[in-house]
């Protein structure tokens, strides 16, 4: 890994995912998040300060340790324990069923495989444990999605390989999760192409309700 992704990289996400707008999401998001969490990606900890204390551990996973040196700060304030450790969301470091939720915001979108981070998720999760997720990708709107694939490549070299174009609504369902609720909505700051979102709550099997802002 190198010094853009180390350094470079985590000071301008840092930057440009801490804004007003998307801490009003994450607290929406982690409102719900109960007893012990696993938060997948949590980059430089920017939802260390939103959780509730209806917590009782966090355990943070993130591949890059450029950003988690500037989650230390974040972590210190929080008033949940948080324990980070440096692993990829593919290789989740936890015993099989060992927490109540799985957390992911604005991290789905570089994984390097979709597919198996969502099967960890699945694997970690207690029975009846819920996935909170606040992501971005694909939309439904097709002229959007024609600037979405014009722009991913561009999008992947900048951003530590974000990529635009991941249908995040249909890899959550086909991973085996049912939402209990879902949102799907653009963003007020950014382009459309990069700011269609998907909030919500996810389990392995009930009905949904979708709500479309």
């Amino acid at each position: 890994m190198g010094i853009y992704a180390r350094k470079i990289l985590p000071f301008m996400m840092d930057k440009m995912l801490g804004t007003p707008e998307l801490d009003g999401y994450r607290r929406r998001l982690l409102a719900p998040a109960r007893g012990r969490v696993l938060e997948i990606g949590f980059g430089t900890g920017l939802n260390a300060s939103h959780y509730p204390p209806t917590v009782e551990r966090v355990v943070a996973v993130e591949p890059n340790d450029g950003a988690t040196k500037r989650a230390d700060a974040r972590i210190a304030g929080a008033r949940v324990p948080i324990e980070l450790r440096v692993a990829p969301g593919e290789e989740v470091p936890a015993d099989d069923a060992s927490f109540d939720c799985v957390v992911t915001s604005l991290v789905l979108c570089s994984v390097t495989d979709l597919g198996r981070t969502l099967s960890e998720i699945r694997r970690v999760l207690k029975p009846g444990g819920r996935y909170l997720l606040f992501e971005h990708g694909l939309c439904d709107d097709p002229k959007v999605q024609k600037w979405q694939h014009r722009m991913n490549g561009f999008q992947k070299r900048v951003f530590g390989g974000c990529h635009l174009n991941r249908p995040i609504h249909r890899a959550v369902e086909e991973s085996g999760f049912t939402f209990e609720a879902v949102e799907n909505f653009y963003l007020k700051a950014g382009p459309r192409f990069g700011s269609f979102c998907t909030m919500g709550t996810a389990v392995a099997g009930t009905a949904s309700h979708v709500d479309r802002a």
